[in-house]
């Protein structure tokens, strides 16, 4: 994503206000409380993290945010990390951050995750099929070439309670509209799904519990749209969330999507997940009744995100026992 313009007009607000009716509305939204026996986990694409001028009150609205989940996968912090380490340090000394090198426009993938719930494990690394395998990587209808991730997707592996758990970060390639780029977004939306098939099926898996998280960049959540069929057709699921409302600021995109193999869905997922929808209710005198959408769009794209952050609630008993 390309960093977004710095708004030219001068808005301040007082951020217990902000925290105050964020809270209020976490309760609207039926977030629930982090509990011992329950893990929350969120993802968040964090528009150009690092590259735009995110100011002390904006980063603790965020840190805000980010307090009410146990694991959060952070999509678009870019080469320059600092951003992303003041807001763990706003998190206060238990959480704790693992990244991925720099790839495509300079993004990295990242996890925040509260140390005292959750014990990061041994395996860290990238969905990877080396170059004698982008060939099985097709999809009907689509003559190009599978040729490797733009970002590759980020894993992670955590356990609670003795339960593992591997999560896989991803920002897909976007590129634009057309049938060109739909094409390269559905072969590596697939190619997400073809690994987590393998890994589901392999018996040297490390751990047989997996989700994948993040951007999808998927217009829509249902069957007749080519990244969600792309996503899904190996097995993976889309469980519905309860506020069944875009992921985006613009109110016209699914893109963040949290996807389960059926084992951890059926097992695990205690049926809580949805979309948290912090547009709605902050800096109410820059958006004047939705007088002012514009300008209120534009700061929250520049100083918050464009995007809305997912959440789901998982047990913590093995999924698939």
């Amino acid at each position: 994503m390309p960093v977004f313009p710095k708004p030219k007009f001068v808005f301040d607000y007082d951020v217990a206000q902000e925290i105050a009716r964020l809270r209020q509305h976490k309760q609207v939204r039926k977030i629930p409380q982090r509990e011992k026996d329950k893990l929350l986990i969120a993802t968040w694409n964090l528009a150009n993290l690092g590259a735009q001028q995110r100011r002390n009150p904006d980063r603790t609205v965020i840190a805000e945010i980010l307090s009410w989940f146990d694991i959060i996968a952070i999509q678009e912090c870019r080469e320059n990390f600092a951003d992303l380490f003041t807001i763990q340090n706003e998190l206060g000394k238990s959480y704790r951050v693992v990244m991925s090198d720099a790839s495509g426009n300079n993004e990295r993938m990242a996890f925040l995750y509260d140390s005292k719930k959750v014990t990061l494990l041994e395996e860290i690394g990238e969905i990877a099929f080396p170059p004698s395998r982008y060939k099985t990587v097709k999809l009907p209808g689509i003559e190009r070439p599978f040729d490797g991730f733009d970002r590759t997707p980020f894993l992670v592996a955590f356990s609670m309670n003795g339960t593992s758990l591997m999560l896989v970060n991803v920002h897909l390639y976007f590129g634009d509209d057309s049938p060109e780029s739909m094409a390269r977004r559905s072969l590596e939306t697939f190619a997400v799904a073809k690994w987590a098939d393998l890994r589901r099926k392999s018996q040297f898996s490390f751990t047989r519990e997996l989700m994948i998280m993040g951007d999808f960049n998927m217009p829509k959540c249902e069957p007749g749209d080519p990244i969600y069929k792309a996503l899904t057709r190996l097995g993976l699921e889309l469980p519905e969330h309860s506020t069944q409302i875009a992921s985006n600021i613009a109110n016209d995109a699914n893109y963040d999507q949290i996807a389960f193999l059926p084992e951890t869905t059926r097992n695990c997922f205690t049926g809580l997940k949805g979309v948290f929808d912090y547009d709605g209710v902050v800096f109410p005198d820059l958006w004047q009744e939705g007088k002012n959408v514009k300008n209120f769009r534009a700061y929250l794209r520049y100083y918050i995100s464009d995007h809305r952050p997912m959440w789901v609630q998982l047990s913590a008993k093995p999924c698939t026992g």
